[in-house]
């Protein structure tokens, strides 16, 4: 919705349900009434959280319902990329398929391969422990070391940022978007990855250098990529488009049926326990309910 519409349609609201940010301090001028955004998804680098917090309105969002529906994904796109899924469907829908061949769409397997992991919150954790059932060695880099007990569930091994990068065979990313992730993944870091390797991104796009990445697939450096998440989305780089091995998905690592009803539930939970004068099970900046 443009920003004039939007700053109109809640100007009068005391509570909001948001989908996908956009909410500036521009658009939450003109809302005087409103005490509570509740949004829809677990990151929230789309709502100015500063500006709420002075006007004392409260921001919550919804972590963890939609942890198991995201880690398939990830694994989703993984396959995809590895196995290329989407270049032999495509080989079968053109009539390319004539007869059988020893040399054809040869993939790469990811059992004994390493899959780090950028960012090992529950995500990231759930990413790990699907990769240890496939038989791969999990590193993982995170602001805070995991416990042991999730260390021993997932198999993994917490290292520093450039030794992930030299060691794995894949990364994926799973970090929130911060000022220490924001284009976190650029040149110099693609240059320390293994030749060949792969990278996943279903957490935010302005944590990879775009552009970077296409050198590095244009290169070899990269084998290829599974994206649902872009810089600058809903625009993607051309050559992303044309590349035939990086598969693009629209940001729906969380769309199943089941992740977005929880989701939807839980940030009405939280709206509701606002009004009803209870701090909301995942409030943002709890300085504003003092």
């Amino acid at each position: 919705m443009p920003a004039p519409e939007y700053a109109a349609a809640i100007a009068g609201m005391h509570g909001l349900i948001s989908v996908g940010g956009g909410i500036t301090e521009t658009i939450l001028s003109g809302a005087e009434k409103l005490r509570i955004i509740a949004n829809i998804g677990a990151g929230y680098d789309g709502i100015d959280l500063e500006s709420c917090t002075k006007r004392r309105i409260a921001v919550t969002n919804t972590p963890g319902v939609l942890t198991e529906s995201t880690a398939d994904f990830t694994f989703a796109l993984l396959l995809a990329v590895t196995r290329r899924i989407l270049e032999a469907d495509r080989y079968v829908r053109e009539g390319d398929w004539k007869e059988g061949r020893f040399d054809l769409l040869w993939g790469s397997e990811l059992h004994a391969k390493v899959l780090g992991i950028y960012g090992l919150g529950k995500i990231g954790q759930a990413v790990a422990r699907r990769g240890r059932a496939f038989g791969m060695k999990i590193l993982y880099y995170s602001r805070r070391r995991a416990s042991r007990q999730i260390e021993d569930e997932t198999s993994g091994q917490m290292v520093g940022f450039s030794d992930l990068l030299h060691g794995s065979d894949v990364l994926s990313i799973h970090a929130p978007l911060n000022s220490d992730s924001t284009l976190a993944i650029g040149a110099s870091q693609f240059a320390m990855l293994k030749p060949g390797s792969v990278l996943i991104n279903t957490a935010r796009g302005k944590i990879v250098d775009e552009q970077a990445m296409v050198e590095a697939l244009k290169s070899g450096q990269l084998a290829g990529a599974g994206l649902d998440v872009f810089e600058n989305e809903p625009t993607i780089h051309s050559a992303l488009l044309e590349a035939e091995n990086v598969v693009l998905a629209p940001h729906i690592a969380s769309a199943t049926k089941e992740g977005r009803l929880r989701m939807a539930t839980l940030a009405a939970d939280n709206l509701l326990a606002f009004f009803d004068g209870r701090r909301p099970p995942n409030v943002l900046n709890p300085e504003v309910m003092e």
